[in-house]
Parts: structure tokens; C-alpha cells; sequence
């Protein structure tokens, strides 16, 4: 039995043979009567990866020409430039496991509590002296095994206690936070160990390490979402969570993997930003939460999931970070950057949304 829907008689008498189509959606476009629309081209590159990488890349360029224009060359210094990656570094990492999360239509608020509460148990006095008789890499473990501890909390809290990925990370907000400072006492905690702060401060070719950790957790990243099993489960889920369970995935294991994997990049984060500050705080990680979630939005990543992108979120670090720099360095208020990051974030958002309708339109 054929596949075609069956026709009328006089229709299929009125057909007529002809050369076959030269490709699918050729075929398609055929049989529904319409003509092959070729002059959507330049919306579809817009609609595309490569399209949104390049709109952020001319965004970073301008960024970088208002800051040669306006500081001079105090933008345009190296040491300025390693600054620069120095701080994107540390929230770069957070926004990755963003990324994941978000992807999977999830969200975390959490992340710059964990970030503190991991810092201030990795410079605990009793981690820093197990480090210094041990190994420095015991402040490493310390502070990973928080935050993969934390995430785990948030994500059975999600999948399997049902609340609502705003309130359970809320919660492990304030809950982290309240802890930090339990612990450290609302002091800040030196991090003593010579083998740590000496390793940590290395330059391999001439780059900071707390760089070269942002590279590998970004290009990690990129691998496990775009080219793993994990990566595509991540997609389907954020995507229709009720097709993927009858896809045969495990929708509530994956999501606390998920809420796992931010955790450990806030573990990581926290040693970097031990590293760059030599503290255990309490108050580290203030905002990091917004910061993280506004670059994962602004590299393109969709707030609703289903789509995500890291070398977008890394734009959106890179260009926030820059943004931030470039007002340091001409003297304006830290209200007039929120204000700007407000600004960009909408339009981000509201440019998703053309583009998604579009993209359903057509």
C-alpha cells in the first residue's frame, strides 16, 4: 500500500509526469503549490549560530572601540586586557554550568551563595591545615564537593519533591549564605597555603591559570553539549520534558545531573576566585546569580530551554565583563552599569522573541 494520500481519479488523470525534484524541500514546497522562497536568507543566517556569534563578536568590538576611544590606552594595555579575562574567568565558569541548566528549562539563583559557601569551607582552618600536611589539591576537592552537594540538594529537590526550580534555589540561596556565615563567623578567612596560592598564580605562556581554567571548562562544555549523548538529552528535555520521558529519558535523573554540574563549576569558581583574592568570604558571589543568567541570555541561550549555546555565553561574559571595565576605567557609577546591563538584557530578550516568531512564521 502506498504512503501518498489517495486522490480523486479525474485528478490523477489530469496529472502530467514530470522531471523529478532536485531536493527534498523542493519536493514539498512542489506538492503544497508553493514557489521556493529564497529571499529569507539573510534572517535565516540571523536566526542561526553563526548569525548570533557574529552580532555579539561586532558587539565586543564596539565595546572595545568606546573603551580605546575613551580611556585610551589604558584600555588597550595588556595588563588591562589580563584584567579583563581575570574577572571573566570566575563568572565565566558559573555561566557554563548556566548554560546547562537553563538549556534544560531550568533555572538556578543559587550559584553566588554556593560560590561563598564553597570558598569559605575550602579555607576552612581545618581544610588549610589537612592541605598544607597533604596536598593544596584537598582546598580543590573541598570546595567541588560543596558545590556538587549543593546541586544535588537543588536538583532532587526539583525532580523528585516537585517545588519549582525559582523556590528550591532560592531557598539554597539563603540557605548557603545563612551557612557561609555561620561558618566563617561573617569574617573573612585568609586562604594560608603557600603550595595553593604558588600553584594558582602560575602563567602558562604568558596567560594566568585562572584563564587556562576558563578555556577548558568552556571547551569541556562545548564537547558535552554539542557532541555527547548527554548534550542532546539536555536539549530534548529543556526543549518538551514530556516527549523526552517518553523518549525513554530519565527526565528527573538528568535534571539533577544538571543541577549537579552547576554546582561543580561554582566549586571551581570558588577556588579561582580564592586563588585571585586569597579570602574565604561569606559575601563572595554577590550577584553572580543575575551576572550568570544575563550572559547565558545575551550569548542566546533561550530563558524557556530546548536551545543553548557556550561559545554564546562566553560572548555574553567577554561583553559584560568588558562593559564593566570600560566604566571602571572612565569613572562611572556602579548604578550606571546595572542600568546598561538592564538595558542589554531586554533588548537580548526582546530580540529572542522577534526571531522566534519569525522562525515559527516561517
Amino acid at each position: 500500500m502506498s504512503d501518498t494520500p489517495t486522490q480523486a481519479p479525474h485528478q490523477h488523470a489530469a496529472a502530467t509526469p514530470g522531471p523529478p525534484p532536485a531536493s527534498e524541500s523542493e519536493r514539498v514546497e512542489a506538492e503544497a503549490g508553493t514557489p521556493v522562497d529564497r529571499r529569507g536568507g539573510a534572517m535565516a543566517l540571523l536566526r542561526s549560530s553563526a548569525g548570533h556569534n557574529l552580532g555579539l563578536i561586532v558587539a565586543l568590538g564596539l565595546l572595545c572601540a568606546v573603551g580605546v576611544a575613551t580611556a585610551g590606552d589604558r584600555f588597550a594595555d595588556v595588563s588591562n586586557m589580563m584584567t579583563i579575562l581575570r574577572l571573566a574567568a570566575v563568572i565565566g565558569v558559573v555561566s557554563i554550568g548556566m548554560t546547562f541548566v537553563i538549556t534544560g528549562g531550568g533555572i538556578d539563583l543559587s550559584v553566588g551563595a554556593i560560590v561563598a559557601l564553597s570558598s569559605v569551607w575550602a579555607t576552612t582552618l581545618a581544610t588549610q591545615t589537612m592541605a598544607n600536611e597533604q596536598h593544596w589539591l584537598l582546598m580543590v576537592f573541598a570546595a567541588v564537593a560543596v558545590g556538587a552537594g549543593c546541586g544535588l540538594v537543588n536538583g532532587v529537590l526539583i525532580s523528585y519533591g516537585r517545588v519549582v526550580p525559582f523556590i528550591a534555589t532560592l531557598a539554597m540561596l539563603a540557605s548557603a549564605r545563612g551557612l557561609a556565615e555561620i561558618i566563617s563567623d561573617r569574617r573573612t578567612q585568609i586562604a594560608n597555603v603557600p603550595a595553593f596560592r604558588d600553584a594558582m598564580s602560575t602563567e602558562p605562556l604568558g596567560i594566568p591559570l585562572l584563564v587556562w581554567i576558563f578555556v577548558v571548562v568552556a571547551a569541556s562544555g562545548w564537547v558535552l553539549l554539542n557532541r555527547t549523548t548527554f548534550g542532546r538529552r539536555t536539549l530534548a528535555v529543556g526543549g518538551n520534558p514530556e516527549a523526552a520521558r517518553l523518549a525513554g529519558i530519565d527526565v528527573k535523573r538528568h535534571t539533577v545531573m544538571l543541577y549537579v554540574l552547576v554546582g561543580v563549576c561554582c566549586g571551581i569558581a570558588a577556588i579561582m576566585l580564592v586563588s585571585r583574592t586569597t579570602t574565604g568570604s561569606s559575601t563572595h558571589g554577590t550577584l553572580y546569580e543575575l551576572d550568570a543568567i544575563a550572559a547565558v541570555v545575551i550569548g542566546g541561550t533561550l530563558l524557556s530551554g530546548g536551545r543553548g549555546t557556550i561559545v554564546g555565553t562566553v560572548f555574553g561574559v567577554l561583553i559584560f565583563t568588558t562593559l564593566s571595565n570600560v566604566f571602571t576605567l572612565n569613572n562611572l557609577s556602579i548604578s550606571a552599569q546595572s542600568l546598561a546591563k538592564g538595558l542589554i538584557i531586554v533588548v537580548a530578550v526582546l530580540l529572542q522573541q522577534r526571531l522566534a516568531k519569525r522562525s515559527t512564521a516561517t
